[in-house]
This record gives structure tokens, C-alpha cells and sequence, in this order.
């Protein structure tokens, strides 16, 4: 006998699935909106109280409402579009830049799992089964929306930032992938659900400590030059450039930009907190009702701690040149996250591979990094032996009126 279902008892269940869809996309939109406004806030006053100065204090309590209040200044200014521009592009350029951040967090586990009306629900908007893929790509086509809208304000400054925007972003894209895919070798997985889940057992069995805290630094300097985030801010470095590629921008479309960037802080502390510190894992106490709340506070507390870091990067480290953050990225991250890979690689198969291959790669980074150096020596020329002011080698006329007043 075969047996049967109920085709309104199908249909009911297709309709409270896409219910429960809508409420957690409609739920996370809503907490990723508010979070950016309060992130917002939070980094104008934290580094206030840094440099000993007050910060927003005007509108609402402890100047709460001055995101709202410049974001609604931002909406009735003029939309002022350039003569030059490539109107189509120049407007799609910034939610390039917004929409992947969305898309990213819908990925990240927030919380354990609940069950509402006898159905388990994933605190979670989706779970693919290659959402390290997704979060990868998300982050390819954030380089997008920062190159168009150079290329379409039909200005030379805006399009030289854009492209050592991009050149900047796809140099820390390998290093970043590289420590991706050390987690993914250890988990066994391209879920984050299965990456938190094997993380789950106690602190011991986080990522970041069984992986060597390596892959995790280089993660995180990776993220936030790929979030143009302080000391590697190059692209909007007033100074060289204006404003950067949002040079022409303004009014609502400006203001996506600037959302856009604290957005995209919010989601990689997310991701951070999910690939190598357990997600929503951490102590919960034996209490039956309110167990599932736990694991969302856990997650809160981590994602604000490294939201709080990138306040702190802001406001205490100075602003790389571009070539030092070039020599960085491709000089020493690439290599010493390809020779990490290759270590824990090795930590898999067997622990005498791995201590092998880590002596063999930290023979390899010595001799690398050292001829590196004689590169640069070679290249720098006379320069090289000049006395030098700061970082910077004094010009030769310099050193000629210098040496003959008998100061040197």
C-alpha cells in the first residue's frame, strides 16, 4: 500500500517554511541595519574618548541618534551626478558595494538551534553547503563596486584610486583564500554550520588555537585591507587623491558608501568570530527556556570585541604607503600563509610531516625574506646609505648644504 499526504497539509508546510524564511531574512536585515548605525556611533565616540575629546553628545542621549541625524542630512542634499559620468554605472557602483556585505552575513550562524511549532530552525538565514565559497565570492564582487565607481565619475583621481583599490584588494585576496582554506582542511567542511559545529567541544577545539594563531593573524591583516579599513586605507587617502574614488559622489549614494564600509566591518567580525573562534559557541548554564538565548549573546560579545579592534587599529596605527602595504601583502603574507597551508597539510597526514614540512618552510621564509631585502637594497641604489629623517632618506642637495655647515 503506498501511503499518502495530504496535499493542504503539504501546502501549509511550504507556506510556514517560507514564513520562517521571511522572518529570519526580515530579522537579519533589520539587526544588520541597526548594528551599522550603533558601529557607527560607537567608533566616532570610542576613539573621542582615545584623543580625550567628547564625540557626538548632541542628538538623543549620549549622542545615540547622530548616525540617524547625519544619514537624514545625507538624503535632502542634491544628488549631483558629473557631466562625464556613465550614469547607469555610477549609480549600480554602490550597492555593488552594499549588497555583498547582506548576502555574506546570511551565512553566518548567530545562534544555536530552535524549534518552532515542532519544526528545528537554524538561528542562521542560510546554510549552503558551500558558504565559504559564497563568502569568497561575495568578497571578489565587493572589488566591483569600488572599480566602476572610478571608472564612471569620468575623473582621473577617482579612477586612479579605483584601480589601486582593486590592485589592492586582489593582492590580500590570496592570502586570504589561503587562510580559508586552512580552516576548510581542518573542519572537513565549506558550511559554516559544519565549522562551527566542529568547534563546538570547548576553546580547545577552536580554529584559531588548533590551527597555530598564524592563519588567523593573517585573516585578519588580509580582511582589513580588503576592507580598506585603517592602516591600510590607501584608497581614500585624502592627501593624494581628494577623496578617493567616492570623490564625485553625494547625498544618498555617498551615504551607501559610507554604510557600505561599516557594514562590511560588521560582517568579516562575524565571519572571524565563525571561522576561528567557535561562532556562538561558549559556556551555556542548565537552563531549559532560555538555553538558546546564550549562544547568541556569545556570539555578540566576540563579534563586538573584534568590532572594537578595528575602532583601535583606527585610532593608534598610522596610515601604510603603498608600496609598504604592496610588499606586504605579496612579499610576506602570500608566502607565509602558502607555507603554513603546507604545514598543517603536513600536521594532518602525520605529526613528523608536519614538524618536517615546518622546518623545511621556515628555512624556505628565511631565505625568501632575505633575499627580498637584497632586492630592495639593490633597487634603492645610492639612496640606501643616506641618512634618513624618519623613513624617508634626505636628498642629496639636502645632504650637500647639511655636510658643509658642518652639522654631519
Amino acid at each position: 500500500m503506498i501511503a499518502t499526504v495530504d496535499p493542504l497539509y503539504a501546502h501549509g508546510v511550504t507556506l510556514a517554511v517560507l514564513l520562517i524564511v521571511l522572518i529570519k531574512v526580515v530579522v537579519a536585515f533589520a539587526l544588520l541595519l541597526n548594528a551599522v548605525i550603533v558601529m557607527i556611533w560607537f567608533e566616532r565616540k570610542a576613539i573621542s574618548d582615545m584623543q580625550s575629546r567628547i564625540g557626538p553628545q548632541r542628538w538623543g542621549p549620549f549622542g545615540l541618534l547622530q548616525t540617524m541625524a547625519d544619514g537624514l542630512k545625507l538624503m535632502l542634499k542634491e544628488d549631483l551626478i558629473p557631466a562625464e559620468a556613465d550614469r547607469f554605472v555610477f549609480k549600480l557602483a554602490p550597492f555593488l558595494a552594499l549588497i555583498p556585505g547582506f548576502i555574506t552575513f546570511a551565512i553566518v550562524p548567530v545562534g544555536g538551534t530552535l524549534t518552532i511549532a515542532g519544526h528545528p530552525v537554524l538561528l542562521q538565514v542560510a546554510n549552503p553547503p558551500m558558504g565559504i565559497l559564497l563568502m569568497l565570492a561575495m568578497s571578489g564582487i565587493s572589488v566591483y563596486g569600488v572599480m566602476l565607481a572610478g571608472w564612471s565619475s569620468g575623473s582621473k583621481y577617482p579612477l586612479l584610486s579605483s584601480v589601486r583599490a582593486s590592485a589592492q584588494m586582489i593582492s590580500y585576496e590570496a592570502s586570504l583564500g589561503l587562510a580559508v582554506v586552512m580552516v576548510v582542511l581542518v573542519t572537513g567542511s565549506l558550511s559554516t554550520h559544519d565549522i562551527v559545529t566542529a568547534q563546538a567541544n570547548g576553546i580547545w577545539h577552536w580554529n584559531v588555537i588548533r590551527l597555530g594563531v598564524i592563519p588567523f593573524v593573517i585573516f585578519l591583516i588580509s580582511i582589513t585591507a580588503e576592507l580598506n579599513r585603517p592602516p591600510f586605507d590607501v584608497v581614500e587617502a585624502e592627501s593624494e587623491l581628494v577623496g578617493g574614488f567616492h570623490t564625485e559622489y553625494s547625498s544618498f549614494r555617498f551615504a551607501i558608501f559610507y554604510l557600505a564600509e561599516f557594514m562590511n566591518t560588521i560582517t568579516m567580525s562575524a565571519i572571524m568570530v565563525t571561522l576561528f573562534f567557535g561562532g556562538p559557541a561558549g559556556w551555556v548554564p542548565n537552563v531549559p527556556h532560555l538555553r538558546w538565548v546564550f549562544p547568541i549573546l556569545w556570539f555578540f560579545v566576540k563579534t563586538v570585541v573584534f568590532a572594537f579592534s578595528y575602532v583601535w587599529f583606527r585610532a593608534a596605527l598610522p596610515r601604510f604607503r603603498y608600496d609598504q602595504l604592496m610588499d606586504l601583502g605579496w612579499k610576506k603574507l602570500i608566502p607565509l600563509s602558502l607555507g603554513w597551508l603546507i604545514v598543517v597539510a603536513g600536521f594532518l597526514i602525520a605529526p613528523a610531516w608536519g614538524f618536517a614540512m615546518g622546518a623545511v618552510v621556515l628555512l624556505a621564509w628565511t631565505m625568501l625574506t632575505r633575499a627580498f631585502e637584497i632586492g630592495t637594497t639593490r633597487e634603492r641604489g645610492a639612496e640606501a646609505v643616506l641618512p634618513v629623517i624618519g623613513a624617508r632618506p634626505l636628498p642629496p642637495e639636502v645632504l650637500r648644504e647639511i655636510t658643509d655647515e658642518g652639522n654631519v
